[in-house]
């Protein structure tokens, strides 16, 4: 019924920038809380960051000051802009987002992931 897309991952070296979308299509009435998060090797998937539907924002302590999230409604896409990226940063990153039917039965949905790789 639901999709999330990923897209904007890819390798970069440390200390550079990558812009993550996730556009999300289907049998949408609203769309509450949107967040990323990641997985790395050996790692427990963690919340890199959030945001309601009204711009409020939560980020990892692990990142702050460094990504952003945004999104656009009207779009139904979550973005997350990283900046002075490390190599720890290095992860599978995850859309997550809680979708309203139009009979208002709310879901929680997952993206595929996207790739992203730091290098030194």
């Amino acid at each position: 019924q639901v999709q999330l897309v990923e897209s904007g991952g890819g390798l970069v070296q440390a200390g550079g920038s990558l812009r993550l979308s996730c556009a999300a299509s289907g049998s949408i009435f609203r769309i509450d809380a949107m967040g990323w998060y990641r997985q790395a090797p050996g790692k427990q998937r963690e919340l890199v960051a959030s945001i309601t539907s009204r711009g409020s924002t939560n980020y990892a302590d692990s990142v702050k000051g460094r990504f952003t999230i945004s999104r656009d409604n009207a779009k139904n896409t979550v973005y997350l802009q990283m900046n002075s990226l490390k190599p720890e940063d290095t992860a599978v990153y995850y859309c997550n987002a809680d979708v309203a039917s139009p009979s208002w039965r709310v879901q929680n949905y997952w993206g595929q992931g996207t790739q992203v790789t730091v290098s030194s």
